[in-house]
């Protein structure tokens, strides 16, 4: 037992990077409760371990009397004497106490004990090392589920995708290396936990900052981002210098900038817009490829009341009402789309149009323009191409049918007429 206990301190030392101080004084502790059953109710029972050899012993600080009532306190002067010259009765003699087959027991709760102190250890480790580490992209192996949970192996530790940070379209395979965002690192039930993220917007954010070396040095500031994990992602950027284009700097040569980052995000849309100071120029880049037709704008609200075409409305709105919900996420306002309203002219509307425009033709009035639009003849093109013949058969027209047709005629030629200078 002793070899393979020193093998199994060198191991978890080397591999977990735990004191073996930590770890053998987790063990003596075990090793007291063990010596405890196995020798009894000893004074001041102590185990000690010897680190070079492994061995295991227990001792017992025992009372010199003059006659031994409880040999779990007491020690008598003569076997006192045999262990320290000079002994007298009153004095604590500490006595070797190792019960026979004492190893077998002592090894059970060792490594009870180990196994114990080293999860111990190393959560203690994992909130040392990963407080500092919340906003950075980790990649890990999965390892288990737990119930909705994905369990990640970090190497000297494991991490959890809770379900609520999973991307909904994503499923992850046992052995599949994923990266993730560390969100934080959490008091658990069970100590410090490293909580993981693939759905949190900085996740995105972090990849571009990653990707794109305008952003990790400042020259291009994502003003804001919306998400909605595994479908659609809405980032606005900014520049202070004006010879830098910040949306063509985040897409990449040929887009491949934010090709890379879309593949690593299972192809989720990812929108890059240019930032704006002026809410209208801002909205309607976020509305993109929609075509807007008025912006009201009431500040006091936050909201923003804007008309398209109708044929712009499905566009604008976006598939279940993304484009609009995650372009109101971005702008911090409230958005309202409706298409415009087209109105259709009735029928009663267009024959009192049609009067007018015939009542304006000198030489014909009004019972006239009437009897004439009843009739059929709505238009200047109609009474042009009509005969005497046929309008002399209108009511209210007979015998003026020359007239009138000689008033339209004049009328029509003195709309061709070129204008001199």
């Amino acid at each position: 037992m002793n070899a393979d206990f020193l093998a199994v301190l060198e191991f978890w030392e080397r591999e977990k990077g735990i004191s073996r101080d930590v770890l053998v004084g987790a063990v003596q502790d075990a090793l007291l409760s063990a010596a405890k059953k196995a020798v009894g109710p000893a004074r001041e029972l102590r185990v000690e371990i010897d680190q070079k050899n492994g061995d295991i012993k227990a001792f017992a600080k025992l009372v010199v009397t003059e006659k031994v009532i409880s040999k779990h306190d007491q020690i008598s002067v003569f076997d006192a004497r045999r262990i320290k010259d000079g002994a007298n009765v009153g004095d604590e003699i500490e006595k070797e106490v190792t019960p026979t087959g004492f190893g077998r027991i002592a090894s059970q709760y060792a490594k009870q004990a180990l196994m114990q102190k080293i999860r111990q250890a190393e959560k203690s480790l994992i909130f040392t090392e990963f407080k500092d580490r919340v906003g950075d992209i980790v990649s890990g192996t999965v390892r288990r589920f737990e119930r909705s949970d994905v369990i990640l192996d970090l190497g000297k530790y494991e991490a959890t995708l809770p379900n609520r940070e999973r991307v909904p379209t994503e499923e992850y395979q046992v052995g599949e290396r994923i990266r993730c965002y560390v969100k934080a690192v959490e008091e658990g039930a069970h100590g410090p936990e490293i909580i993981l993220s693939r759905a949190d917007p900085r996740f995105i954010i972090k990849l571009f900052q990653v990707e794109v070396s305008e952003i990790s040095d400042g020259t291009i500031e994502i003003k804001g981002i919306a998400r909605e994990p595994g479908f659609r992602t809405k980032m606005a950027v900014y520049s202070r210098d004006p010879k830098v284009d910040p949306v063509g700097a985040c897409v990449g040569m040929r887009g491949q900038r934010v090709k890379n980052i879309v593949r690593e995000l299972n192809n989720e849309k990812v929108d890059v817009i240019p930032w704006s100071s002026d809410i209208r120029a801002f909205v309607t880049k976020a509305l993109e490829p929609a075509k807007l037709k008025t912006i009201e704008v009431d500040e006091a609200k936050k909201r923003l009341s804007i008309l398209v075409a109708e044929d712009q409305l499905s566009l604008a709105i976006g598939k279940r009402g993304q484009n609009a919900r995650l372009t109101a996420k971005l702008t911090g306002w409230e958005v309202d789309i409706d298409a415009e309203e087209v109105v259709t002219k009735g029928f009663e509307e267009k024959v009192a149009e049609a009067i007018e425009a015939l009542a304006a033709i000198p030489g014909v009035s009004r019972e006239q323009a009437d009897a004439l639009v009843h009739a059929g003849l709505t238009r200047l093109e109609d009474l042009m191409s009509a005969e005497e013949s046929d309008l002399s058969s209108i009511p209210h027209i007979g015998d003026k049918a020359g007239e009138i047709l000689k008033a339209v005629r004049v009328h029509a030629e003195s709309r061709t007429l070129p204008v001199n200078s």
